[in-house]
């Protein structure tokens, strides 16, 4: 995906500029694909770029400048792309730093400085700085993948700002390169260079007054340039007069910023107040009080993320309120950070709680952390835009200026979610826009103009933090004097006379409703098969879920496997999210569903859904892929992995017929090879063992010399009748590896359950769905289900003992078969057995192991319930257990099996999940109720995997030998 000088490659962007680009950086990147994955950031605004470079280096930014600057084309510098007020996107070349210039150069703990390259993430700088006792001050709620070089861009501020300063007031040198090719190295006191200090000075003594009386008149007043940091009395630090200037005045290749030292011990004291406005009235003391943040949220949000079954684990620890203010405080121990806290608290009047649990406080945090998008989607469903955001009036105005604003929202007819910094009068605001249509747009534009004026008469100004942007760049002119702008205006003059650096922002800005994203005609193509019920069955809808918060760039967690790999944008979940919206729009992709730039970027996708659980706004991607393969193959041949692998039931079943044979050719190097080639395979992987038995002939077997049906007779001779139970006899326990099946029949049967299976052969569809064979997957499905209704009906429950195929039966059978009250029965009475386990309530058969575990929760658990079953599960049974938490296997069904994608699938292993297996001893077991799981574990070293079924199978030997450890559940 590199340079493409093709007429389509870069409408508006002249081709000598894309030809000398490609020729003196072979790795820039013209294409359509990667350019669609580039057109928004976080913001509601969508600008198609010309061409995207990631620099390996000063020199290759300064090539890349050179000739943008040669051609009169634009560059717009971009970190982690979180950007909410649209300084991150641009019409011709935007250079993307976060991929590889993203190194801490060096800590200081004596200086207490970090010195970076523009694209660390501030996360990874704060775990350096951590090693030493100290941070960075500034922390937005995006750390885990904004960086450094973005935050001096936008001047990021974050919760603990109120107490350690915002990012111009930590910054103390920064190396610029300038649109002309010279590179300076600034801090306080000069620039370098004596022709553009006289004139920095010269500008500065001419405006003194505007200057003085306008800026810096409180904390979170960032709108505009910061001229106000090259007064006499603030050193002349040019460095920090850059802070904020969103690169279009030079572009940051290098930092240097201050650190804090981290208090012994901190305590997290939460507040509830009536209302939002009582929570805003409160918050200047707070911070006055030497709060370390004083963060504010209403009823709505935490109403949204009521919405989200499952997913709001920090809610019911809140203290009973409308609103909520957040207070960290810090002490010389936890007891006297604990002691501080219920001091303030109780000085508050308000009803309080005090945290210092690191889990409980974790919760608690990821509420506020995740609120940019949580908000995205009301707790109706209703979409929510971001576009008046980061807005900040004096703290001690921020109640008369919220109870403005609702009176505003109510007159337009408008819902919004509230969450802010409002120790320093800092606001972020989600509003229901109609941003749709025209009509919906010019309302936008109507409801923003008239907030601008109200946070002004408030004495404030349209921005925060996070700068101005597409989103609030013209409003400055509401902001600020003639005069003001004026140096505004020669400021960017000085440093960039050419107007090459990030145009469109703060001087000669685009207009706010320009370039909106969707806007109208973002959605012309064909329905899709899947229900995607959460959207109204809307693709579009689907999509827009995708604010650009970039959760999916995380280091840690499970999300996003395929971006941990390689880096590349266009294979995060938004960079997927983007693609599809352009082949949406019909546009940049105009191939619709047959689009093979759409098809590239979500071939390296492995379905894991962690998306559909780490993403604030529940992104699906599994599903989207499910519907563009499904649509982009429909009426033509597939590749032939989709057939190996989507008919992989039908194949089991035939080769069940003499399992012995097939697996004698198939342990055959030379033949395995040949069958994967034919069958369009992965020919690094080993063909999994059929078993010489199916689970289905076991059950048989046993069944006809087994007595069910009712439990042995109890302690007072009466005979209990035993509950009946429905195991889902999926392929990859019936075909492949049937012990995890047969454990889990003698488990339930020793707690008391009679197990049946369905009549006749069954499967969920997974394999079908996941190639996107959707048709063939809902017609199996449906045929499926019939073999359930009676057992259904009666109100048995459902056990699955594969993972993927459990959770298809909860989720994706009510979006294949939506009118099915069969379907939606069996999403509500399927379970795993670890849940079974976990909530059983009569005598516990089993004994302790006392024994280590590595626990490899699978993907599509994660995404549903989680797997904290499995673990309340282990513990009882005496197992001390280390979890994976990096996420999916990486062989993910059949995706590790297909041409292609081996590197990706090894990768995702070796994140975390290949070292902990490797680094377990001998009596350490590994569990792992997923196939694929075990699968990759076994092919990619040298342990094997057990289910969990398993390791209750071995307790029942322990529980039966030693019935004094039984107990009741």
């Amino acid at each position: 995906m590199t340079a493409d000088v093709s007429p389509r490659a870069a409408a508006g962007v002249p081709q000598d500029f894309l030809r000398e680009l490609a020729d003196r950086l072979p790795a820039a990147r013209t294409d359509a694909l990667t350019r669609s994955a580039y057109t928004a950031d976080a913001s509601i605004y969508r600008v198609v770029p010309g061409a995207v470079v990631e620099p390996r280096d000063a020199e290759e930014a300064a090539t890349a400048v050179a000739v943008a600057a040669a051609h009169g084309v634009g560059v717009t510098s971009r970190g982690g792309g979180t950007s909410i007020a649209g300084n991150a996107i641009g019409p011709g070349l935007v250079l993307d730093f976060s991929r590889h210039m993203n190194e801490v150069v060096a800590i200081d703990p004596d200086a207490r400085t970090a010195t970076v390259q523009p694209g660390a993430v501030l996360g990874t700088v704060r775990a350096r700085a951590a090693e030493h006792g100290l941070t960075v001050g500034p922390d937005p709620s995006t750390y885990s993948r904004c960086t450094i070089g973005g935050m001096i861009g936008n001047h990021a501020c974050g919760p603990h700002s109120v107490a350690w300063g915002t990012t111009a007031d930590i910054t103390e040198r920064v190396d610029v390169l300038r649109a002309d090719g010279r590179l300076l190295s600034m801090g306080a006191g000069t620039t370098g260079d004596q022709e553009l200090d006289a004139r920095l000075h010269g500008l500065r003594d001419a405006k003194l007054a505007e200057i003085r009386t306008e800026l810096g008149r409180f904390s979170r007043q960032v709108s505009g340039y910061g001229l106000h940091r090259l007064l006499p009395e603030n050193g002349f630090h040019v460095a920090r007069s850059l802070v904020g200037s969103e690169g279009t005045c030079g572009i940051v290749l290098g930092a240097t910023i201050s650190l804090v030292e981290v208090p012994a011990a901190r305590a997290l004291l939460v507040l509830g107040f009536p209302d939002v406005y009582d929570a805003a009235s409160a918050a200047p003391a707070l911070a006055r009080a030497g709060a370390l943040t004083v963060e504010g949220m209403d009823a709505a949000l935490v109403d949204a993320l009521r919405a989200r079954p499952g997913r709001a684990a920090g809610v019911d620890l809140l203290p009973p309120g409308g609103a909520w203010l957040y207070c960290e405080i810090g002490g010389t121990d936890p007891a006297d950070a604990e002691a501080r806290a219920r001091r303030v608290g109780r000085e508050t009047g308000a009803r309080w709680e005090v945290f210092a649990d690191p889990a409980r406080t974790d919760a608690l945090w990821s509420i506020r952390r995740n609120g940019a998008g949580i908000a995205t989607r009301m707790a109706d469903g209703r979409e929510a835009w971001p576009g008046w955001e980061d807005s900040a009036v004096p703290a001690e105005n921020l109640a008369g200026y919220l109870k403005d604003l609702h009176a505003l929202m109510a007159e337009r007819n408008r819902q919004g979610t509230i969450t802010g910094h409002f120790g320093e009068g800092c606001l972020h605001l989600r509003v229901d826009w109609d941003l749709t249509s025209d009509a919906g747009i010019a309302d936008y534009r109507a409801f923003i103009e008239a907030a601008a004026d109200i946070a002004v008469s408030h004495g404030g100004c349209a921005s925060g933090e996070h700068g101005d942007g597409r989103a609030r760049s013209e409003l400055l002119t509401r902001t600020y004097s003639p005069e003001l702008l004026a140096a505004f205006r020669e400021f960017k003059n000085i440093w960039d006379p050419g107007g090459l650096l990030n145009p469109g922002i703060l001087v000669d800005p685009a207009p706010l409703d320009a370039s909106v994203r969707p806007g109208p005609g973002h959605d012309r193509h064909a329905l899709p098969l899947l229900t995607l019920s959460a959207d109204r069955g809307s693709m579009a809808g689907a999509v827009r879920r995708c604010i650009g918060v970039g959760s999916c760039r995380n280091a840690t967690g499970a999300m996003c496997p395929s971006f941990q790999a390689t880096g590349d944008e266009v294979h995060s979940t938004r960079g997927r999210a983007r693609v599809l919206g352009e082949m949406l729009r019909g546009e940049t992709l105009p191939g619709a569903w047959r689009s093979d730039e759409v098809r590239e970027a979500l071939d390296l996708c492995l379905s894991c859904k962690a998306c559909k659980s780490e993403c604030p706004v529940n992104v699906d991607m599994a599903a989207y892929k499910a519907e563009f393969l499904h649509q982009h193959y429909k009426g033509r041949l597939r590749p032939r992995a989709h057939y190996a692998l989507g008919w992989l039931p039908l194949l089991g079943r035939i080769a069940s017929l003499a399992p012995r044979a097939v697996t004698a050719l198939t342990k055959r190097p030379l033949i395995a090879r040949g069958l994967l080639r034919i069958a369009g395979l992965e020919t690094r992987r080993d063909l999994p063992e059929l078993a010489p038995r199916t689970f289905r002939q076991w059950f048989r077997a046993r069944r006809t010399s087994a007595t069910v049906g009712r439990a042995p007779a109890g302690r007072d001779g009466t005979v209990v009748e035993r509950e009946t139970v429905v195991l889902w006899p999926d392929t990859f326990s019936n075909y492949l590896d049937p012990q995890g099946a047969q454990d889990t029949v003698e488990v339930l049967e020793a707690l008391g359950y009679d197990v049946v299976l369905p009549d006749g052969p069954v499967c969920c569809g997974l394999t079908w769905y996941s190639t996107g064979q959707l048709g063939v997957a809902r017609a199996v499905l449906d045929r499926s289900l019939k073999s359930l209704e009676q057992h259904l009906a009666a109100g048995r429950t459902v056990v699955g003992v594969e993972p993927s195929c459990t959770q298809a039966l909860r989720e994706e059978s009510v979006e294949l078969l939506p009118d099915s009250d069969t379907a939606r029965r069996l999403a509500a009475q399927t379970t795993t057995l670890a849940e079974l386990v976990a909530r059983h309530e009569g005598e516990w058969p089993f004994g302790a192991l006392d024994s280590d575990a590595v626990l490899q929760p699978h993907c599509h658990t994660e995404a549903g319930p989680g797997h904290g079953a499995e673990l309340e599960v282990l513990a009882r049974l005496g197992v001390d257990t280390d979890v994976v938490t990096a996420g999916c296997c990486g062989l993910a069904g059949n995706f590790g099996f297909e041409p292609g994608h081996w590197e990706v699938s090894q990768s995702s292993a070796e994140r975390e999940l290949y070292p902990k297996v490797r680094a377990a001893d001998s009596g350490t077991m590994i569990v792992a109720d997923g196939f694929s799981c075990r699968t990759q574990i076994s092919q990619g070293t040298e342990r094997g995997a057990t289910h969990l079924a398993g390791l209750l199978r071995r307790a029942l030997t322990t529980g039966r030998d030693t019935p004094a450890q039984r107990k009741n559940g």
